[in-house]
C-alpha cells in the first residue's frame, strides 16, 4: 500500500508549506500536547481544552492542525478532482457551495470543486498569516471576532470533507485510505462539536456519518 502522505508528491502544487502552530503564548506547548494525546487513540480526550489553558489559543493551534490535515487529504485526490469531473463544489445532488471571501469576491460565484478548494486554502492561509487575527507575539490579544473567524474556517473545511465523501470516496477506497480519512474526520467533528463551531444545518450532507461519531459525546 502506498504511503498516504507520499501520494501526490509528484504534483508539488498539491502541498503548501506546512503551517506551524502560532508561536505566541503557548502555541508550541499546546501543539506538543495534541501530538502526545493523539497517540493515546482517545479522540474525545484529544479535543478537550487542557486544564488552565486559554480557549482562543487552543482553537488557534487546532485550526492550524486541521488546515494541514485537510490540505494533505485533498492533495491526494487532486488528480481525480478536476473541473471536468467536479464542475461544481458539491456534496451530493442536494448540496452545492458557491465561493465568496467578502473582499476580492463579494458576491458568491459558482466555481469548480478544485477552484473552490484553491480559493478556500488561499483564504485560510491569509487568515493564519494575519497577526491581528492569529497573534504570533507573546501576550498579544486575540481579536473580539476571533471565534467568528474560526467558525467560518471550520464551516468551509467541513465542505471539503463533504465533497470528498460524496464525490471521491470510491477513489479513497481504491487507495486504501478510508481508515485515515475516517480518523481525520472523526477528530475534526469531535473538536467541532466540543466547541460548537459549525451550525447543525451545515452538517446535513454528512449527517449519517456524523451521528454515530457524536453518540455519547
Amino acid at each position: 500500500m502506498q504511503s498516504f502522505f507520499g501520494r501526490g508528491s509528484r504534483n508539488q502544487r498539491t502541498f503548501r508549506p506546512k503551517k506551524s502552530a502560532p508561536a505566541g503564548n503557548n502555541g508550541m506547548k499546546l501543539k506538543r500536547h495534541i501530538d502526545a494525546t493523539l497517540g493515546s487513540g482517545n479522540l474525545r480526550e484529544v479535543v478537550r481544552l487542557p486544564v488552565g489553558e486559554d480557549l482562543n489559543e487552543w482553537l488557534a493551534v487546532n485550526t492550524v492542525d486541521f488546515f494541514n490535515q485537510v490540505n494533505i487529504l485533498y492533495g491526494t485526490l487532486m488528480e481525480f478532482c478536476t473541473p471536468a469531473t467536479c464542475p461544481t463544489m458539491s456534496a451530493g445532488p442536494k448540496y452545492g457551495y458557491r465561493w465568496a471571501d467578502g473582499v476580492k469576491i463579494k458576491r458568491p460565484i459558482e466555481v469548480s470543486a478544485p477552484k473552490y478548494v484553491e480559493y478556500l486554502m488561499d483564504w485560510i492561509e491569509a487568515q493564519l498569516d494575519e497577526e491581528s487575527i492569529f497573534p504570533q507575539k507573546l501576550g498579544a490579544p486575540f481579536p473580539p471576532n476571533f471565534r467568528d473567524v474560526i467558525k467560518t474556517i471550520f464551516k468551509r473545511l467541513f465542505r471539503v470533507y463533504a465533497h470528498i465523501y460524496h464525490s471521491h470516496f470510491q477513489m479513497i477506497l481504491k487507495l486504501q485510505e478510508e481508515a485515515h480519512l475516517n480518523t481525520c474526520f472523526k477528530h475534526f467533528m469531535l473538536f467541532t462539536w466540543e466547541f460548537q463551531l459549525i451550525d447543525r444545518a451545515e452538517l446535513a450532507p454528512l449527517r449519517e456519518l456524523i451521528e454515530p461519531i457524536l453518540v455519547g459525546h
